[in-house]
């Protein structure tokens, strides 16, 4: 099984799409990389040489952020806007939608499963 920067991807599909089990890497830069390392993306995982892996995480490395520190610099970004108060940090911090998204329904994902509110009484039914 190929490794690259500490990753497992799989063996048996091809190389573009192998690449793609990398955290911040999608298909434009899937195949982006497979041109500038001059490698098949036809060509399965498993059959990459030594060489050309070491290509691959060199280039991941000097040029492009990706894996753990992608990661923490994402949890870094949110963390400054929940400090400073901004309009957006504070829907972090509530963890509801960030970017303009309606609430009143929807928004599942977010708020999370629904949380039934007993229903008022009326003087009446007392």
């Amino acid at each position: 099984m190929p490794r690259i920067l500490g990753v497992d991807i799989p063996p048996d599909k091809r190389t573009v799409i192998s690449l793609r089990y990398i955290y911040g890497i999608g298909p434009y830069l899937a195949q982006e990389l497979c041109e500038r390392t001059h490698i098949d993306p036809d060509k399965r995982a498993r059959e990459l040489t030594e060489d050309e892996l070491t290509r691959l995480a060199k280039l991941l490395e000097d040029e492009y952020v990706v894996e753990g520190q992608l990661s923490r610099q994402i949890k870094q970004n949110i963390e400054r806007l929940r400090n400073i108060g901004c309009y957006r940090g504070l829907r972090h911090r509530k963890g509801l939608p960030v970017r303009g998204q309606r609430t009143r329904t929807n928004a599942r994902t977010r708020k999370g499963p629904r949380k039934t509110v007993a229903g008022k009484r009326s003087v009446k039914d007392k």
